[in-house]
C-alpha cells in the first residue's frame, strides 16, 4: 500500500536490511511502529507530518519487509539498527516518535546514542524495567490482562497456532485494545499478511523474549536529559509509572477514553501534539 508523496527504500545497516518509507521536507522525524503492525500504522499521520518534516517510517528488525534474523531483538541492538539508518541517510540528528515496541526502541536510541537524538515522543509503550516483572497474569476488573507477553515467550507454539491464521489474533487485539472502526479491512489484511508466516511470528516473539535483557540494560542507563513527550490512552498510567526517574523532565499528555493503537485511533490528536512538541 502506498501514500502519495512517499517512496519505499532499503538500507543495509548493522548486519541486516531495513525497509523504510520516506517523504516530506524539513527536520527529520523517524517513526517507529509496534506489534502487531508495520510502518503502515502511521499512514493516517504521515501526510500531515510531512508538511513540516522529512518523515522516515521504519519497519523494525523482524517487521514487515525488513530482515527477520534469528537474533538481535533486544532493544539496544534494535536501536543500533536505527542509529545505523540515521547515519546511512546522513541525517545528523533526528526527532523520534514511537508506539508500543517502537517506543521501547526510541527510548533505547536516546539512551545509547544521544548524539543523534533531538527530541523523543513515545506513546502506549515504554522501555522494559523491573515493573515488567510485576505484571499479573490473572484477569482483574479494570486492569488490562496482557496475556500476550508470556505467550510471546513460548517457544514454537505461537508459530504452530498462528501461521496462516494471524488474522484471528489481530482482530481480537483490535477489539480488546482499540476502537475497531479505526481499522479498515485493507489495513487489517495488510497486518495479518505481514505476520502470517512462521518467520514473522517468531521475529515478533523475539521482541518479547528479550525483555529480561532489556531490563538489565535499562538498569545501566542514566536519567535522560533529552526533551520527552509521553502520550497515552489505555496504558497511560503504566507509562507514567515506568518513566519515573528515567527521564528528567517529561511532558505528559493523556488521551482520555482512547485505546492502545493511537496512531490509527487518534491520528489527528497525535499530529497536533507532535507538531507542537517538535517545533
Amino acid at each position: 500500500m502506498r501514500i502519495d508523496g512517499f517512496t519505499d527504500h532499503f538500507a543495509d545497516v548493522n548486519g541486516i536490511r531495513l525497509h523504510y518509507v520516506v517523504g516530506g521536507q524539513g527536520d527529520p522525524l523517524v517513526l517507529l511502529p509496534g506489534w502487531p503492525r508495520t510502518w503502515w500504522q502511521f499512514h493516517k499521520m504521515m501526510p500531515a507530518l510531512s508538511e513540516r518534516h522529512r518523515v522516515i517510517a521504519v519497519d523494525l528488525r523482524g517487521m514487515g519487509d525488513s530482515d527477520k534474523p534469528d537474533s538481535g531483538y533486544d532493544k539496544k541492538t534494535m536501536a543500533a539498527d536505527i542509529h545505523g539508518l540515521v547515519r546511512s541517510l546522513d541525517l545528523g540528528s533526528v526527532n523520534l516518535a514511537g508506539e508500543d515496541i517502537g517506543a521501547m526502541v526510541a527510548y533505547s536510541l536516546a539512551a545509547n546514542h544521544p548524539e543523534v537524538t533531538r527530541k523523543v515522543a513515545l506513546w502506549e509503550g515504554f522501555h522494559p524495567t523491573e515493573l515488567f516483572n510485576d505484571m499479573r497474569l490473572m484477569p482483574r476488573e479494570g486492569v488490562p490482562n496482557m496475556w500476550w507477553f508470556p505467550f510471546n515467550h513460548v517457544d514454537q507454539l505461537p508459530e504452530d497456532l498462528l501461521a496462516g491464521r494471524f488474522r484471528v489474533l489481530l482482530d481480537w487485539l483490535i477489539e480488546y485494545e482499540s476502537d475497531p472502526s479505526a481499522f479498515s479491512e485493507e489495513t487489517r489484511s495488510l497486518y495479518a499478511t505481514a505476520y502470517d508466516s512462521p518467520a514473522a511470528i517468531r521475529a515478533g516473539n523475539g521482541w518479547y523474549k528479550t525483555i529480561q535483557q532489556d531490563i538489565e540494560d535499562a538498569a545501566e542507563y542514566p536519567e535522560l536529559d533529552i526533551p520527552f513527550l509521553v502520550l497515552g490512552g489505555m496504558y497511560y498510567d503504566f507509562m507514567t509509572a515506568a518513566l519515573k526517574g528515567r527521564v528528567k523532565d517529561p511532558r505528559f499528555v493523556e488521551f482520555q477514553g482512547a485505546g492502545h493503537y493511537l496512531a490509527e485511533e487518534r491520528p489527528d490528536d497525535l499530529v497536533r501534539e507532535l507538531t507542537s512538541f517538535f517545533e
